[in-house]
């Protein structure tokens, strides 16, 4: 809700009454650190009055709160959320977030550009502002079988679109450093554009190379060391706290007042009952203020460094001219919302009812043949074999080798010793293609728990110990459209149909959280000691995350960014 240059001059100025006036509270002041009790009045989307006494033709009375910046999530996959864009809104806005930067890849990567311009169509009508970074890596690879593939050509026509920042997180950071001609062909296109990064454990010389290719941003350092590096050489620093990646704990020490201006906070892949249970970037915030980092830095990251980083000049203070993206807290180390405003619209039940739906896409699109228990035998006859090493809170893993002798031209999984098998099968219908190896640290005693949210190219992923198991549960997610089951002894006991794309339910984010805990419980039952199994399960099958991985196209070493003989 915009209003004329001649409403917010005059609402300012306090000659008329404002739209809207916040009364009574106080201003964290992110410029100076200062707590100023203070109206701040808003004329339609705009903040147009601080550091005085305004009326309005509707007060609400925040005494006892204070007033910060709307928060920026910058950088996260909605689908990862496992509703859609319409129910993470619902889910996360009364939390304080009115922004979000979101690269659609999840759902690109089974559909293609009908997957981002659904997200395109639907950030248009959300209460917070979502903002889309287009697709860089569909696939990520080469070494995967993904529903589409795009290159330079099919992204630029939506270079200009209004909702669209610039290019993803450019994962495929091998390709950029060995001048692949895909991706010099989109780094060419995007260029003098913002360009999103993504070079987990990348250092030295290979990371002036990977940054002299335009690349602004980047959310994979894992230590402070990692993001020191990253930030001396001018990138900014996205820090992240996940449901699987946690590097909030890691990077905290450098999260002061010195580099708060190049630091940002994102959630990247966060589920609907760690939401719940723990929160979103208000989690961010309060842990760290916990962990000792200065409130000021940490408000800063939550917003005004974030609109700085991304170019969006007209959010990140509470300011006249400024959008009124305001969470109305508690206080700031408690960071629970009380009130949200984004875009001057209070986030509650009747702005979320009043939103239009958009009719949402990629269904039918889990197309594998019926799994019979025969697919998940791993053949060989070496005993020395290669293991993918969990570790838990970090989607980096270990390139462990066991010894697993074969039994009738099969290496049989071994949960006494924390051996479970994996397989991941082409679902999109175009090879039907499959690879099966082992896993530690899932702590699986029996049954098998599958997924068809299987990053990035979301083929449908199985970790078992049981093979009958195994095939029930994948051939549950044919029927289900995709989504995740867990089954033992010949019974499926928890599953969340997920039917958009194999990715999003179309059930309230209540639901899916629900969901989420029984089949959380289900997965214990199975001895699985992880706390997010399923998250985890999905970054297994990502090759572009040091150091070992599975794809439909067999066990990927990462490192040396090819697939195992």
């Amino acid at each position: 809700m915009s209003r004329s240059l001649s409403d917010c001059i005059d609402q300012g100025r306090g000659l008329v009454p404002a739209d809207l006036v916040l009364k009574h509270g106080r201003v964290f002041d992110l410029v100076t650190g200062e707590l100023v009790q203070t109206d701040v009045a808003i004329c339609g989307d705009r903040i147009v009055g601080t550091f005085g006494t305004y009326a309005g033709r509707r007060e609400i009375d925040c005494r006892g709160r204070i007033l910060v910046p709307g928060f920026i999530d910058t950088h996260l996959h909605v689908e990862s959320s496992l509703v859609t864009p319409f129910e993470f809104d619902r889910c996360v806005t009364p939390r304080g977030i009115t922004t979000a930067i979101c690269d659609p890849h999840e759902i690109a990567n089974v559909c293609g550009l009908e997957g981002i311009r659904y997200f395109l169509e639907a950030s248009a009508h959300l209460v917070m502002d979502l903002r889309v970074q287009l697709s860089s890596c569909v696939p990520s690879t080469h070494m995967e079988t993904a529903g589409a593939a795009l290159e330079a050509g099919d992204l630029a026509p939506l270079m200009d679109h209004p909702r669209v920042i610039g290019l993803a997180e450019f994962m495929n950071f091998p390709g950029v450093l060995m001048k692949a001609p895909g991706c010099l062909a989109k780094l060419e296109a995007f260029r003098g554009r913002h360009i999103d990064g993504h070079a987990p454990l990348l250092r030295g010389k290979d990371l002036n190379g990977y940054i002299a290719a335009g690349i602004r941003t980047e959310h994979e350092a894992t230590t402070a060391e990692e993001a020191l590096e990253k930030l001396r050489k001018g990138m900014r620093v996205l820090i992240r706290e996940g449901s699987v990646s946690k590097d909030l704990h890691a990077l905290v020490s450098i999260l002061n007042e010195r580099h708060a201006p190049y630091l940002c906070l994102c959630t990247d892949d966060r589920n609907p009952l760690d939401i719940a249970e723990h929160g979103h970037i208000d989690h961010m915030i309060r842990t760290a203020i916990r962990l000792g980092a200065p409130p000021l830095a940490v408000y800063r990251a939550a917003s005004l460094s974030a609109a700085e980083a991304f170019g969006l000049k007209d959010r990140g203070l509470i300011a006249p001219g400024r959008r009124a993206d305001i969470a109305v807290l508690d206080s700031l180390e408690g960071c629970h919302a009380a009130l949200v405003l984004a875009g001057g619209v209070v986030a509650d039940e009747a702005a979320f009812a009043a939103r239009p739906c958009v009719e949402p896409v990629a269904r039918a699109s889990v197309k594998v043949a019926r799994i019979a228990p025969e697919a998940f035998r791993c053949p060989g006859n070496r005993a020395e074999t290669p293991v993918i090493g969990i570790l838990p809170g970090k989607i980096i893993t270990e390139h462990l080798t066991a010894e697993i002798e074969p039994v009738d031209g099969d290496k049989r999984p071994d949960p006494a010793r924390d051996l479970a098998r994996i397989a991941v099968i082409e679902r999109h219908g175009k090879t039907g293609g499959r690879a099966t190896g082992f896993v530690r640290g899932f702590g699986m005693a029996r049954g098998a728990i599958a997924s068809t949210v299987c990053h990035d190219h979301h083929n449908l992923a199985v970790v078992g110990i049981d093979y009958a198991d195994m095939a029930l549960a994948a051939n549950r997610l044919r029927a289900l459209e995709g989504g995740f089951a867990v089954a033992a002894g010949g019974e499926i006991l928890a599953e969340l149909a997920l039917p958009v794309g194999g990715l999003m339910s179309l059930r309230p984010f209540e639901e899916v959280r629900d969901a989420l805990v029984t089949l959380r419980e289900a997965a214990r039952s199975l001895g699985v000691t992880l706390e997010e199994p399923f998250l985890q399960l999905a970054f297994l099958a990502l090759p572009v995350i040091p150091h070992l991985k599975i794809t439909d196209r067999g066990m990927v070493d990462v490192d040396r960014f090819e697939i195992l003989p």
